[in-house]
C-alpha cells in the first residue's frame, strides 16, 4: 500500500501482475515466453525470485519492484539486446531512486 501511494504521489505508472523467473544469464526463449503467458505470467526476469525466497526463509518481509527493461523474446520482430536493457535502466534510474526514497520516507 505504501509503495502504491508513493508511486501515485510521484506520478509513476504502476502495473501489477504475476512476475515469473527464469535462470539467466541468457535471455528467455520465445517458447519459454509462450509457456509463461499460458501459465498466466505477465513479466519475466532473471532476478528477484531467488532473493525473495532467501529473504522469506530468513523471516524478512519483501517488497518487489521491477523495471521492465525490454520486451521478451518473440514479442517484437527484433533480437534482444543487453545494451537495450542497460539503456532503459539508465533512463529510469532517477525515477526509480525517487520512488525508493519516497517509500523509505513513509515506513
Amino acid at each position: 500500500k505504501i509503495a502504491l501511494e508513493s508511486a501515485r504521489k510521484l506520478n509513476i505508472k504502476v502495473q501489477k501482475g504475476v512476475y515469473c523467473f527464469t535462470q539467466g544469464p541468457m535471455f528467455e526463449t520465445p517458447a519459454e515466453i509462450r509457456a509463461i503467458r499460458t501459465l498466466g505470467g505477465d513479466a519475466v526476469g532473471m532476478s528477484t525470485v531467488p532473493e525473495v525466497i532467501t529473504a522469506n526463509h530468513c523471516g524478512i518481509k519483501v517488497l518487489g519492484i521491477s523495471n521492465i527493461s525490454n520486451m521478451a523474446a518473440g514479442v517484437l520482430d527484433r533480437p534482444l539486446s543487453h545494451e537495450e536493457v542497460m539503456e532503459t535502466g539508465d533512463r529510469v534510474k532517477e525515477t526509480f531512486i525517487s520512488l525508493v526514497k519516497e517509500i523509505l520516507d513513509r515506513i
